[in-house]
């Protein structure tokens, strides 16, 4: 039998958050919220042991923002192409644009390992 808020009617809008499992994402009203599970996973990562409740707003604005900074340089770089994708080398000069280079990417900064494939029981020719 259906619990009481999943029926419908005025408490169905009163219940609480469903969640949507697949995406870890929990969902009230119309507004998606990040769980908070991710950055307290990541706060731990870089060493922090206890994580005051405004800090997940923060670290949301603090994301949209730096990610706002780096796609509006790549569509500076994507209008000057007269293309419409972002591709993997606009990203890459946006951000040493930005003073945060990604080394390994670029032609420039690439070198390729000096691994040689050796085949087992045949032995090298002299």
């Amino acid at each position: 039998m259906p619990t009481k808020s999943s029926r419908g009617g005025p408490a169905a809008a009163r219940a609480l958050p469903t969640k949507d499992a697949r995406k870890g994402v929990a969902v009230t009203g119309g507004k998606t919220i990040l769980q908070s599970k991710r950055h307290r996973r990541l706060a731990r990562r870089g060493g922090v042991k206890r994580i005051s409740a405004n800090i997940y707003d923060e670290v949301r604005q603090a994301l949209r923002s730096r990610l706002e900074t780096i796609l509006g340089s790549c569509v500076i770089y994507v209008e000057h192409r007269n293309a419409k994708t972002i591709t993997t080398l606009d990203v890459i000069h946006s951000l040493a644009r930005l003073g945060r280079p990604v080394y390994g990417f670029d032609p420039a900064t690439y070198e390729p390992s000096k691994k040689s494939k050796k085949i087992r029981g045949i032995p090298e020719s002299p």
